[in-house]
């Protein structure tokens, strides 16, 4: 990763002051982010690698978990008084894109397709992310292993495979509501993602 490709600042916001490091990734043309709390660890670094969502990270959107994730995860950070949280840009819709994603729903809402099959409906593939971007930003601040907050077994080999080691997997379980059920069992049952607060769940109840 070359230099001119990075730029680094304080960012203060209402959980502390992050450690602001915002590069284009020559491989995909993207401007991502990374936020490192507490200096720079190198082994065992807690860290989340965060796909970026507009509707749920920005304005709360209740068909997915990803607000509630992303919140989670930067919570769990600064309670460990360590760790780096990474969004990957152009990850909206698994890699689709916002258009796409958009159309996705309208399937979801007006056929009852869930969110593999309103994609691939559409042509597009299930998954299309590219996690090479945060294994070189961790790279670049110096990490050699991480205990990766995701319920992705993928995550965890997609980093590997681009030379992070994964102590371990920390999970990111948030509570399932009526508006996200449909969508967390496809990616329990189909994406094949670890979601054991799942068991139990009843449709329109509050638990």
């Amino acid at each position: 990763m070359h230099q001119q490709e990075i730029a680094e600042s304080n960012l203060v916001t209402r959980r502390g002051t992050f450690r602001c490091v915002a590069f284009r990734d020559p491989a995909d043309g993207h401007e991502h982010l990374a936020l490192v709390y507490g200096g720079r660890p190198r082994d065992d670094v807690l860290v989340r690698v965060h796909s970026e969502c507009a509707t749920g990270d920005i304005f709360g959107a209740t068909r997915c978990e990803c607000g509630d994730q992303l919140d989670a995860a930067l919570d769990a950070i600064v309670a460990e008084g360590a760790g780096i949280l990474v969004y990957l840009r152009g990850h909206e819709g698994r890699g689709i894109g916002l258009v796409a994603k958009v159309r996705t729903h309208i399937l979801q809402d007006e056929q009852g397709l869930d969110t593999v099959d309103s994609a691939t409906s559409l042509g597009f593939p299930v998954d299309v992310r590219d996690y090479g971007p945060a294994a070189r930003v961790l790279s670049y601040l110096g990490v050699r292993s991480v205990r990766l907050m995701s319920n992705n077994p993928d995550k965890i080999s997609a980093l590997q495979s681009h030379g992070i080691a994964v102590a371990a997997r920390v999970p990111l379980l948030v509570p399932p509501s009526p508006d996200n059920i449909s969508y967390l069992t496809a990616k329990r049952d189909r994406l094949g993602h670890d979601l054991p607060q799942l068991e139990g769940f009843v449709r329109g109840a509050d638990t």
